[in-house]
């Protein structure tokens, strides 16, 4: 099913450069196959650092790396070599309302034959002057080792390797659906829903939009909102692109605490990747990809909860509303 589902995706990708651009209308899923070369910011690569050095400097706030640049590891293989800290993307991500819905596959809209998991943007409400709308995203969630398949790097045991697969398809799970059954994941949600703790995702938002979100305050997303509930559920949303982007938020912290998504930041993922049933939000940037993909200026590859005031224009209204992401994960590894 697998080798089923990267076939089609290959010839999906292959064939993209020749089919032809079609109008969309309203309600119709929309996007584009992103080209790995063109739509990829590839300045999101670094800082590329050697133990606590920065041999190739960057703009982008980096999470702290290993002081010593000598390592040793004992798995995969034993080894001694040097420490080494770079971004990696990893992931590809449609973020979309409309349910099988791949953005990233050039728009292609699927009919399961079902009706599941169908969400919706719900307008302002007008009790207690609430001016927030409502939404409801579903997410697709792609292998995309850029490095590894494109072969920029020969073997390198650093790497995340594999092809162009599908993994995760929320519209059949769920726990993604209903916010009461997501409890059973996230149980802490509870605590967190008090107007103290949602206060302090304001620092989180500062901290996010300057540098790297604070990592302690797991429970928040910075500017987008708060990481719970672990669904699509979105109850205040300005716009499709902080929407989506909370989504995703959420999604990802979802994965981690599922046991899916692992730790690779820091002295503890030089030998390899490490449980992390809580997330790490400064290891992750986003990028957008679709409608327009975001390769430069300010704003490009944000991490979690950073503003998206900066470097807006990245939604076509009514035509451009479906979103795609491109995930890049801070990779520290020991290089033999």
């Amino acid at each position: 099913m697998k080798r089923a589902v990267a076939s089609l995706a290959a010839l999906l990708l292959s064939t993209a450069a020749v089919l032809p651009a079609r109008a969309a209308a309203p309600g119709v899923c929309t996007g584009h196959f992103v080209n790995p070369i063109t739509d990829i910011c590839w300045s999101c690569l670094f800082p590329l650092s050697v133990g606590g050095l920065d041999v190739w400097p960057s703009g982008k706030a980096d999470t702290p790396n290993p002081s010593f640049p000598v390592c040793a590891c004992a798995t995969p293989l034993p080894r001694i070599g040097i420490a080494i800290g770079f971004w990696e993307p990893v992931r590809l991500a449609d973020v979309s309302m409309k349910p099988w819905c791949f953005v990233n596959l050039g728009g292609l809209k699927l009919d399961p034959g079902f009706d599941i998991g169908f969400k919706t943007m719900a307008g302002p409400s007008a009790v207690g002057g609430n001016q927030a709308q409502t939404g409801g995203w579903h997410i697709h969630w792609y292998m995309y080792p850029l490095i590894y398949w494109l072969e920029l790097i020969g073997d390198f045991l650093c790497l995340e390797a594999g092809g162009i697969d599908i993994l995760y398809l929320t519209e059949i799970d769920p726990l993604w659906q209903d916010s009461e059954l997501t409890l059973i994941i996230n149980p802490e949600a509870v605590i967190f829903a008090n107007p103290l703790a949602v206060a302090a995702c304001a620092a989180d938002c500062v901290a996010a939009s300057v540098k790297l979100p604070i990592d302690p305050l797991f429970w928040c997303a910075g500017c987008q909102g708060t990481m719970y509930p672990l669904n699509g559920n979105i109850s205040a949303q300005y716009g499709h692109v902080q929407g989506s982007r909370l989504a995703l938020d959420r999604f990802a912290y979802k994965l981690h605490r599922e046991g899916v998504l692992w730790g690779s930041a820091g002295g503890e993922g030089l030998c390899g990747r490490y449980p992390m049933p809580i997330i790490q939000k400064s290891q992750y940037r986003f990028q957008a990809v679709n409608p327009i993909p975001s390769v430069s200026g300010p704003g490009t590859c944000p991490p979690i909860g950073a503003t998206t005031a900066i470097g807006s224009g990245q939604m076509l209204p009514v035509v451009g509303e479906d979103m795609g992401y491109l995930v890049w994960r801070k990779r520290n590894c020991c290089v033999f």
